[in-house]
């Protein structure tokens, strides 16, 4: 089931978030997601965030703002068992188009983006990371 974000979610997303960002990132440094957890701890109960939940597990979440997917992220054990595919066709349903950003050393991300119907518009480089990046697009 997808539902809303409600703040007691809180802990559990911010461990997904930590822990699926170390895992899938490892060309950055886990520090940079460390100092980063406070900051966007404070974000997300601000944000339009849908929880996928299912047996009464958070098993992972999207962030959206407007047309922008601000991030996917799925428990590493619920990886690859159609939770982000959830989520994402779960987004679509509610915007006739959608933007992201996802690093190109992120290559499985890159792949399950193309997958489901997302094109690479242009490169550039993340402020914060230094790391090239693409942005994505779907649209309707």
């Amino acid at each position: 089931m997808i539902r809303k974000f409600c703040d007691n979610d809180i802990n559990r997303v911010m461990t997904i978030w930590l822990e699926a960002n170390i895992d899938s990132h490892n060309f950055i440094t886990p520090n940079y997601w460390k100092e980063k957890y406070n900051e966007v701890k404070s974000m997300i109960p601000q944000a339009e965030v849908y929880i996928y939940e299912s047996d009464g597990i958070i098993k992972g979440f999207i962030g959206l703002d407007d047309d922008y997917i601000a991030g996917i992220f799925v428990d590493k054990p619920y990886r690859s068992n159609g939770v982000g595919t959830s989520l994402l066709n779960f987004a679509k349903n509610c915007r006739n188009k959608l933007i992201l950003s996802v690093y190109i050393e992120n290559k499985s991300a890159v792949r399950f983006y193309e997958k489901l119907g997302f094109t690479i518009e242009s490169t550039g480089t993340d402020d914060n990371t230094l790391q090239t990046e693409y942005t994505m697009k779907w649209k309707r």
